[in-house]
């Protein structure tokens, strides 16, 4: 399959150069050239299947044509070594728990797939011819989870060196202690500006030749094809279990809600629908980063800078993938609109939203899955049933959960040995020539 840029001004790409490449160099984002229909079979079998088996027919759709199929079975199963299961939380609403994996969060799946598949590529280029530097050099900006989960998916492979970028004081204690504890081929910088910023670094390193010319660059934010796609899997996954447990008589009434921040997990979903997954519609719920909210009340995309927040993963105020999303509408906003509803909550209620389920059903949100459930609760119809995507274990916010709901949540294991490593970080300014600076002396 080919890959076109979403700013219609760069060639096509393969799917190995758009991995490596990450952003087209007209700075748009590559989108496959086709969606491929799975076929009515696939959906009256999926509750027989494992995640494991149904992903590698979802992977195959877009990615058999480049991968062989023996490779893409063992990347598709050595990535998804967990589950990821749908809790019934109240009547008619279900919460897709996306925390069993390495990270604690749904990122984990996209980024141990990504990881795996570049390294499947780096062994072809091996093969082919060489890399600048050597190696291939992963630039990733992270709000909070996609650190952690691109840090853990790529650490230890060879021919791969990370470069994580988070805002200085903006990231949890837990989330920082993730991808800044780890060593070996992954780098923090650490820098003085929100997450807008760091992606604004990573973006302007894309386009600057000199760097392009010392270092082979690719990105593991969710502007990297190899990154977003993967986490079609785990909706399909949900709506197996729905049908496992007989939840949803009607297919038509599904209702999938995505609290949101750059919106890839929520194009992935899209992508899904487009591939013949019975859902009704999305909701895009959102933080007091509402510029998308906006977007579907006025027709007017208007970035703002970003706010900090309780739920800080989603604090972006000029999300990458609403270009991939105008794409896949054709620029329709009515299109657009009747596919997706959106929601938008401050902190204050968020707060509500945890105190308010936790008091009702005993199920403990997230700051990020509050704003799921909250969007459900206000925004579903008596026939429809809500799934909400819970996108990070609450144990990776603590402090604010205890706070908020008067509890002493338990720290799994996982967490609690990131926690005990040494922080290794580097401190970065805000400016692109210091990056630059940094990057050309590796």
């Amino acid at each position: 399959m080919m890959y076109y840029s979403t700013n219609g001004r760069a060639p096509q790409a393969t799917l190995r150069e758009a991995v490596e490449r990450g952003l087209a160099p007209d700075r748009g984002l590559y989108m496959p050239d086709h969606i491929q229909q799975l076929p009515a079979s696939f959906f009256d079998r999926i509750d027989q299947l494992t995640f494991q088996e149904m992903s590698f027919e979802v992977a195959r759709a877009f990615f058999g044509g480049d991968v062989d199929d023996a490779s893409l079975k063992r990347i598709v199963t050595d990535t998804l070594a967990f589950e990821t299961p749908l809790r019934r939380v109240e009547e008619g609403i279900y919460s897709l728990e996306l925390f069993h994996g390495p990270t604690l969060a749904f990122k984990d799946v996209g980024a141990r797939f990504m990881a795996r598949l570049l390294q499947y590529f780096i062994h072809k280029d091996c093969e082919g011819r060489p890399m600048a530097g050597g190696e291939v050099n992963v630039l990733v900006a992270t709000s909070g989870d996609t650190g952690s989960a691109v840090a853990n998916g790529f650490l230890g492979v060879d021919g791969i060196h990370v470069y994580v970028l988070y805002p200085k004081g903006k990231v949890s204690r837990i989330q920082e202690s993730q991808f800044t504890t780890l060593g070996r081929n992954i780098t923090a910088l650490e820098v003085d500006g929100v997450f807008d910023d760091c992606q604004a670094l990573v973006k302007n390193a894309f386009m600057d030749g000199e760097l392009n010319a010392h270092m082979t660059l690719t990105s593991a934010n969710s502007i990297n094809v190899a990154r977003f796609l993967p986490q079609a899997f785990y909706y399909f996954n949900a709506y197996a279990q729905l049908k496992r447990a007989a939840a949803v008589a009607d297919p038509s009434n599904l209702v999938v809600c995505v609290p949101s921040g750059n919106f890839g997990n929520i194009t992935a979903g899209l992508f899904a629908k487009r591939m013949g997954l019975p859902v009704k519609r999305f909701v895009a719920a959102n933080n007091a980063n509402d510029i998308f909210y906006n977007y579907l009340q006025t027709g007017q995309y208007c970035p703002q800078p970003s706010k900090q927040t309780l739920a800080n993963a989603m604090d972006v105020g000029d999300p990458s993938n609403f270009a991939r999303i105008l794409d896949l509408y054709a620029n329709q906003w009515a299109d657009i609109k009747a596919d997706i509803s959106g929601a938008t909550y401050t902190d204050d209620r968020i707060r509500e939203a945890m105190r308010q389920c936790y008091e009702a059903t005993g199920y403990v949100l997230d700051p990020h899955g509050a704003c799921g459930w909250r969007a459900l609760k206000e925004l579903l119809q008596p026939s429809e049933v809500g799934v909400f995507l819970e996108t990070a274990h609450p144990a990776k916010f603590k402090e604010k959960v205890d706070d908020i709901l008067g509890t002493d949540i338990a720290i799994p294991e996982r967490l609690q040995a990131f926690m005990r490593g040494k922080k290794q970080s580097v401190e970065m300014a805000n400016d692109f020539d210091a990056f630059k600076s940094f990057l050309m002396n590796q």
